[in-house]
Parts: structure tokens; C-alpha cells; sequence
């Protein structure tokens, strides 16, 4: 049983793994496109890299990584090329520019707002000096006096 197991698990591996066709003759530029794979963002699926993906845009994509790493191509030039073509959008951590700097920003903006407003609250309730109003202090004084029998 654990043989069949082992078998079918290789099976599934090797028919997972990229076409040997696709890849690159030179390991070092394969393994320079693979990790350019993981940054770029499948159109198609959205929430996955081309390395994950199976549309056959990823496909695509991932040919055209390849065409410009044996090129001879930077990977700065290279995702410059693609955000030229999809937008930042491709980008799987989108740039820090004019553009994402709202996206980038706002969270911590709430979160900053949020902190100030609570402290300022509790100092406003936790006062003191805060004096009781005559109306008050009678209210309190009935409160804790105790009853006349």
C-alpha cells in the first residue's frame, strides 16, 4: 500500500512539475526566471503567480519571462516591461510610487487615528480634577449617606 502511495505521489509530481521543453538550457537563468515567476501576478486567476497558475496566459507569460531572461535582461527591466504592458497590477507587491502610496498608507492612518482618538478619550473620562457639579454631588451625597430610620 505504502509503495502504491509513493507511486502515485511521484506520478503527481512529475505531472505538476513545468514541461522540460519550456525551460531553460542554462540552470542558473531557469532558476533567475523562476524566482521572477513568484513576483508576477496571473491576470487570469489574480490571486496566484504565474508559477502556480495554469491559464495559458501564465503560460504565455512565463514564455516571455524566459525569451527575456536568455536575453540577458535585468529583473528590474523585465518587471518594468510587464507593468508597462498589465499596470502595477501584475505585481504581486506592487512598487511603493504616487500611484499605490494610498493603498500603502491608509491602513496605518486608520490605525494611527483610531490609537489617538481612544488615548484621547480616556483622558477625557480618566480626569481627576474633574469637579462635580452641585447637582451631582447632592445625587452621590443621597447615594452613600444611609437612610434615616
Amino acid at each position: 500500500m505504502k509503495k502504491t502511495l509513493a507511486i502515485l505521489a511521484a506520478l503527481f509530481c512529475i505531472a505538476a512539475a513545468p514541461d522540460p521543453a519550456d525551460m531553460l538550457k542554462d540552470p542558473a537563468q531557469e532558476a533567475r526566471a523562476r524566482s521572477i515567476f513568484h513576483q508576477v501576478r496571473c491576470v487570469v486567476c489574480q490571486n496566484e503567480s504565474i508559477d502556480d497558475s495554469e491559464a495559458e496566459l501564465a503560460h504565455d507569460l512565463r514564455q516571455l519571462i524566459r525569451s527575456q531572461v536568455a536575453a540577458g535582461k535585468s529583473d528590474a527591466q523585465i518587471q518594468s516591461f510587464l507593468v508597462s504592458k498589465y499596470g502595477d497590477f501584475i505585481l504581486l507587491k506592487p512598487r511603493f510610487n504616487a500611484m499605490t502610496a494610498v493603498i500603502w498608507v491608509v491602513p496605518f492612518a486608520i490605525v494611527l487615528t483610531g490609537v489617538t482618538l481612544l488615548i484621547m478619550r480616556r483622558r477625557r473620562t480618566l480626569d481627576p480634577t474633574a469637579e462635580l457639579s452641585a447637582e451631582e454631588q447632592a445625587r452621590l451625597k443621597s447615594l452613600t449617606d444611609p437612610p434615616e430610620i
